[in-house]
């Protein structure tokens, strides 16, 4: 219930690694965010610490992460927030993860091109991956004609 829901906005700085595991698939990756400012002095924009946060994505998230996301894309995250301390080898160790519920390409920096997934085969005749496909009826959206609704443009029609 108290989870820390972030919004980050980055770069992909490892190539996906994905999984099978019992569990479903899982993949996960390393986001960059380094902050940018404006310098006065030099009159030009300066680029200044940079975060680092692994990226865990699962189900299907995590398979098609795999397949569209490449090194040194920009992309959106949207998941809750996991602040991890170790200590290894001596030293403390501290980590943050995104479990991430949400990932796509930040199109203010460029453009994508987005596909349905596709589902596995249902088994069901008729059945389609996408609505309004083969075997799935077209929805009306126009507004039934004696509903007493005003259509403009058209005439009264006489019926015998």
């Amino acid at each position: 219930m108290n989870e820390t829901i972030v919004c980050v906005v980055g770069n992909v700085a490892t190539q996906p690694v994905y999984r099978e595991l019992a569990a479903g698939p899982s993949a996960r990756f390393r986001l960059a965010v380094t902050q940018r400012y404006w310098d006065r002095e030099k009159s030009t924009w300066t680029d200044g610490h940079t975060n680092f946060f692994t990226v865990w994505a699962n189900r299907q998230l995590a398979t098609n992460a795999a397949a569209s996301l490449n090194v040194g894309d920009p992309v959106v995250v949207q998941g809750r927030l996991k602040v991890r301390s170790d200590v290894r080898e001596g030293q403390n160790w501290t980590s943050a993860d995104i479990d991430a519920v949400a990932i796509g390409h930040d199109l203010a920096r460029g453009t994508a091109m987005f596909r349905r997934a596709q589902k596995p085969d249902s088994g069901v005749v008729g059945s389609t991956d996408a609505p309004g496909g083969a075997g799935q009826a077209e929805p009306d959206w126009e507004t039934p004609v004696g509903d007493g609704a005003v259509q403009q443009g058209t005439e009264p029609v006489a019926v015998t």
